[in-house]
């Protein structure tokens, strides 16, 4: 047994569902990234955790794996499209270490995958996921902010997110 007297803050919410998000475009930001043998040890992929930064969905984070070491040739131009696509919407244009990709608010397409669906590789998704399909810069965001001001500035302003604002 364990004495929690004031171990713990009894004024707390409850853990978020962390059910997959709906399809959409959210502003993110990478908060932890590594390189990581791929399951059969016989490449490596760079992956990525993002931080969903502002709405309904703050602070859920969602994960890209991208292949850039692999024995199937197209594994690997599929993934250097995806590095060559995150390095335009965070604006580092030839990162030495995958850190410096961290904090740059940019906005990510999220994709729904209802299980069941079979993928183009043949497996079948076990349960309902998300995946990250696409990144861009996101309009009117300085990459040299800080990101929790940026996060309080971007949602006091009228609810809307930034890259929507312009449009309105």
């Amino acid at each position: 047994m364990a004495n929690l007297t004031g171990m713990y803050n009894p004024e707390a919410e409850a853990q978020q569902d962390f059910a997959p998000i709906p399809a959409g475009e959210y502003l993110a930001r990478i908060v932890e990234s590594d390189m990581k043998p791929t399951k059969n040890n016989d490449g490596q992929y760079l992956e990525l955790v993002y931080e969903i930064m502002d709405g309904e969905y703050a602070k859920r984070r969602l994960w890209a794996r991208l292949n850039l070491e692999n024995k199937n040739d197209q594994t690997v131009e599929i993934a250097n499209r995806q590095m060559a696509s995150i390095r335009e919407a965070t604006g580092v244009a030839q990162p030495r270490d995958s850190q410096e990709l961290h904090n740059k608010p940019h906005v990510v397409r999220v994709d729904f995958i209802p299980a069941g669906t079979t993928q183009k590789n043949g497996y079948v998704t076990q349960k309902d996921q998300n995946e990250i399909r696409g990144w861009k810069k996101g309009d009117g965001i300085p990459f040299e902010t800080n990101t929790t001001q940026q996060v309080s500035q971007s949602t006091s302003s009228a609810g809307a997110s930034p890259w929507k604002k312009q449009a309105a």
